[in-house]
């Protein structure tokens, strides 16, 4: 079915959370005795306070996540949605993901909501790096202002631009589907909601239920992303 809303939708938006990304390895935030918060208070570390107030915990804690973004990959699924993108089946992604594998994937049309922990930025005077700097633990810029993920903490807000583009995508799109995420995060999870106002067709895939599922004109459980995706193609083909 999926296949058929595709071939039919004249402006295709896709939405990624957490489950696109662990099938890359990449641990998710909330899952039992898995998640990254599972052992962790994220407001007591990832966050603007404990930048200011506990930085070596900080900076040594998002070196440990950059790491491990840099050993795992992106799989078949991101692949195959930069073959979609190409092929004009799908239009723009919103992703909550901050690991970058869209882009190193290659998609072009990508709504970081959340930031990327594929660079680092000075806190103070706003300077870009590759976040090899935490590889390689420098973690303090040339002015001497700290460098700090490009990824929103708790704390902050969503960046301006990032956030407006989707809800323009949005509201333009005649077929949203949602990959992987619980929809629990606000104010990113209001883009179903608000593509499915427009009239789109909403498709929810994710491992387990959502308080979304409801609205979606199709749920998909209990199946592994890419394994979907790659069936999805073959149809395609």
């Amino acid at each position: 079915m999926i296949a058929e809303f595709l071939r039919n939708s004249n402006y295709t938006v896709v939405y990624t959370g957490a489950g696109m990304s662990t099938e890359s390895g990449l641990p998710d935030f909330r899952s039992k005795n898995t998640g990254l918060w599972e052992n962790v208070d994220p407001t007591l570390i990832a966050s603007v306070d404990s930048m200011n107030r506990d930085v070596e915990r900080f900076f040594q804690f998002y070196r440990e996540r950059v790491l491990g973004v840099k050993d795992c990959l992106p799989h078949r699924g991101h692949e195959l949605l930069v073959e979609w993108e190409k092929a004009g089946l799908i239009d723009s992604i919103i992703t909550q993901n901050v690991d970058g594998f869209h882009y190193r994937a290659g998609s072009k049309n990508v709504m970081e909501l959340h930031g990327t922990l594929q660079t680092v930025h000075c806190q103070q005077c706003g300077l870009e790096f590759s976040s090899e700097k935490y590889e390689t633990n420098h973690f303090y810029c040339t002015c001497g202002g700290k460098l700090r993920p490009s990824v929103v903490l708790f704390g902050e807000g969503l960046p301006e631009e990032p956030f407006v583009k989707a809800i323009e995508e949005s509201e333009k799109a005649d077929l949203f589907i949602v990959l992987g995420s619980s929809l629990t995060v606000t104010p990113a999870n209001q883009f179903p909601l608000l593509a499915k106002e427009r009239g789109a067709k909403l498709v929810i895939v994710n491992l387990e239920p959502t308080d979304f599922d409801d609205y979606a004109d199709l749920v998909i459980n209990d199946r592994k992303i890419g394994e979907l995706l790659i069936e999805i193609n073959k149809k395609l083909m």
